[in-house]
């Protein structure tokens, strides 16, 4: 169906897994717009919600903490066992004791722990932290002359930075970043989160040890008092928060930016415009930030029961058409991009210089990069929070790497998250298999930071 079809019957639930969505999100967001702000939903097989596709109430939801609760614990399906507790979108939904999943004055006191030790970084350690990591992974394909911007570089970049920003050693760094991978990729999800999850606490007991100028050092030396469970909640809480958002607002910038129509470079267009335009119209994590009414509400002309989740389309609300005039200056206040509310985006202003610094980075490097197949072709992966593409291929002219590939010359670069160390035999010893060795340690080789 186009977006001139006729909208879907009043009532009927629109899937948000499907091809279909993943290619058009907005004919979704209309048809339920055709009926009122909101309307009901599918995210996944057998999880049914409410959409909110309008602004006004996408803002009376997210600011009204009273009467819409974030603990999933409320979750009323789930908690009658009619949720499968290994369904695939519980890990973006289930209750976690972090400042997302929270509310009152248990929310306070986490989210301030988190505010404060972000007020910490500032735009220069941001930019110095960024730009090694860009050189060290454009490095990785600079010759071939062909990449995937996405995959070998957006959704890099901010896994191997929060390795750097937590203050990982060389082994917890791997394991980080090959679980976190893993979990946004849906592969094995449920080792990746025990791996996780011990790494993590692993690293806090390293640094409750032997504190560092990093963030998990911060965290833990807050007056709030964190618990190690806390503590660990709070770092996957960030990571998720910051990978998957920061890996889909790169990749959806520079999509635009080398787009051959008169939108992206050819234009003139800023990165920072670009950046604007995508949190506008692309917007990187475009459903999401699921509330719990504690009673039955009106919604437009749609009642969301006590315990159902009701989820906001930050895409929709942005797609208004009471916000044509907004979005045609690009209004920064007025999308909703970070969210809004008391669990807005707390990282507004890191993730930006991030996007920024990673974009220039690879612009300057490659300038003269292209798309390498057309624009209608590329795909967007399915699933009903993100707005995030499969692949970017672009194709430039090789580019001899820079002193970082140099000193792995003599090594297997790594293709994917990890890469074998060789040993030397030794006569009459059982050779232990090779320790893998994943793209942070090798970064820290080169760098010994």
């Amino acid at each position: 169906m186009d977006r001139q079809s006729a909208p879907t019957p009043a009532g009927a639930r629109c899937p948000m897994h499907d091809a279909a969505f993943a290619a058009d999100p907005h004919q979704v967001y209309d048809r339920l717009r055709a009926h009122g702000p909101a309307g009901p939903v599918e995210l996944a097989p057998g999880i049914d919600a409410t959409l909110v596709v309008g602004h006004e109430t996408a803002l009376r939801v997210l600011q009204n903490s009273t009467l819409f609760a974030r603990d999933a614990r409320r979750w009323r399906a789930l908690a009658e066992g009619q949720v499968a507790l290994d369904h695939p979108v519980l890990p973006m939904m289930a209750y976690r004791p972090n400042c997302l999943f929270t509310d009152g004055a248990v929310h306070l006191r986490l989210r301030k722990a988190v505010t404060d030790s972000l007020a910490r970084l500032n735009i220069t350690r941001i930019r110095r932290d960024v730009e090694p990591l860009a050189d060290y992974l454009i490095d990785q394909f600079s010759e071939r002359g062909r990449a995937d911007l996405l995959n070998d570089y957006a959704k890099l970049l901010p896994l191997l930075l929060f390795n750097k920003l937590f203050g990982c050693p060389a082994g917890i760094g791997d394991t980080l970043t090959s679980s976190m991978s893993a979990i946004f990729d849906g592969k094995d999800a449920l080792r990746a989160n025990e791996e996780l999850t011990s790494c993590l606490m692993e690293l806090i007991a390293l640094k409750r040890r032997t504190p560092g100028d990093d963030m998990t050092s911060w965290l833990i030396q807050h007056p709030a008092g964190l618990t190690d469970e806390e503590l660990k909640d709070q770092l996957v809480m960030l990571m998720g928060a910051g990978v998957e958002p920061e890996r889909n607002l790169i990749g959806n910038a520079l999509l635009l930016l080398l787009s051959p129509d008169d939108s992206g470079r050819e234009s003139g267009l800023l990165i920072e415009e670009a950046i604007d335009h995508v949190l506008w119209n692309q917007t990187p994590i475009a459903n999401y930030a699921t509330h719990y009414p504690v009673q039955d509400v009106d919604l437009g002309g749609v009642v969301a029961e006590a315990g159902t989740p009701v989820v906001i389309s930050f895409a929709g609300a942005n797609s208004d058409p009471g916000l044509i005039e907004a979005r045609r200056m690009h209004s920064k206040g007025a999308h909703l991009g970070w969210g809004a509310g008391p669990h807005a985006c707390p990282a507004k202003d890191p993730a930006q210089v991030i996007a920024v610094t990673a974009i220039e980075k690879i612009l300057n490097a490659l300038p003269d990069l292209t798309l390498a197949v057309h624009e209608k072709d590329l795909q967007w992966r399915p699933g009903p929070f993100h707005r995030a593409l499969v692949t970017l291929p672009v194709a430039f002219t090789p580019t001899p790497a820079t002193r970082m590939a140099s000193a792995l010359h003599n090594r297997t670069v790594p293709a994917a998250a990890e890469q074998p160390l060789p040993t030397a035999p030794v006569a009459g010893v059982r050779q232990e298999p090779a320790r893998k060795k994943g793209f942070w340690s090798t970064f820290l080789d080169i760098f010994r930071v």
